[in-house]
């Protein structure tokens, strides 16, 4: 298999931060429309399990990134 190149990774992390930006806002105008505390969305936004796994594959995609820029 081949590597990625450092701009597919980038065009990746764009991507999928954008992704979780989207869903971060949605979980927070639903919760703001069912006029919950600020702190009870922080707790959801946090224990998210989706939102959770892309702030991973984020990290490991940027970790990934930096390596490829010390090569």
């Amino acid at each position: 298999m081949q590597s990625p190149t450092e701009e597919e990774l980038e065009e990746s992390i764009k991507e999928l931060s954008k992704y979780k930006n989207r869903l971060e806002k949605e979980v927070v105008t639903i919760s703001n429309k069912l006029k919950m505390p600020q702190n009870k969305i922080n707790s959801i936004i946090n224990s998210h399990s989706e939102l959770n796994q892309i702030k991973i594959i984020l990290s490991k995609l940027k970790k990934q990134k930096k390596i490829l820029l010390l090569d």
